[in-house]
């Protein structure tokens, strides 16, 4: 009796190829949420496997789940003629928006989680590809998504380049520090983008800083600096990007 209501719309064996078609696609999303863990983003390997999950079981539902509206002879019911179901899965990628929203956000003068939001995007559409039973393409996407995350990421170019920090250093004699430091920024082809300086009741002086830097800029070479000048007695940096 079961298996005749199971059976009645869909086929116990298009039934397995669904849950192929899920496994799949849920495999696809850890692969990609993997390589942002790996990173310490804010979506990782759960954020995505249920983004390619749910994607796959939309268009799934999307293709599969309105045989009942039509009768034995194929002919559509009264009152669904014209109707889209397709329109559901078109759904996925105006909603995936929603979370993608979550993981961009400013921080000081930088903003993060585009890379991120964008391959959630991506990860979508795989779900939806393997929901849709094309294998191939959705296989392939997974592996072009997690190339293009990691050669852009070792092989960065223009802007990629660069990355926030939020500096905080303190000076007993501000003499000639001020100067020093601007000449290693130009050095480093540091752009400053934000900066404030104020003097310490004790005689210090502190300043506070946004400055852009190469990703080449090492901890070794700022320690340097730092160890050139005698006067800092604190020093603190950020990545922000």
């Amino acid at each position: 009796m079961l298996y005749e209501i199971i059976n009645q719309q869909i086929s116990i064996p298009q039934y397995l190829e669904f849950f192929i078609r899920i496994a799949v696609a849920c495999l696809c999303g850890g692969v990609i949420g993997v390589e942002r863990s790996s990173r310490l983003k804010e979506a990782g390997v759960r954020t995505h496997l249920l983004v390619c999950f749910s994607a796959a079981l939309i268009i799934i539902v999307s293709k599969y789940g309105f045989a009942d509206l039509t009768d034995a002879e194929k002919t559509g019911f009264w009152g669904v003629r014209g109707a889209d179901p397709s329109r559901i899965a078109a759904q996925v990628v105006s909603g995936i928006s929603f979370l993608c929203a979550g993981v961009i956000f400013k921080q000081g003068s930088s903003i993060k989680g585009l890379t991120t939001a964008a391959g959630m995007w991506g990860t979508a559409g795989i779900g939806l590809a393997l929901g849709a039973g094309m294998y191939p393409l959705g296989i392939f996407a997974t592996v072009a998504v997690v190339m293009i995350q990691i050669i852009m990421h070792r092989l960065p170019i223009i802007n990629d380049q660069y990355q926030n920090n939020h500096i905080e250093i303190t000076v007993d004699d501000d003499t000639g520090f001020r100067n020093a430091l601007t000449r290693q920024l130009d050095a480093w082809h540091a752009q400053v983008m934000e900066t404030g300086i104020s003097h310490n009741q004790d005689g210090t002086t502190s300043y506070s800083m946004v400055v852009k830097m190469k990703n080449s800029v090492t901890q070794e070479a700022i320690f340097a600096f730092l160890e050139q000048n005698s006067s800092v007695t604190y020093f603190r940096q950020t990545t922000n990007g």
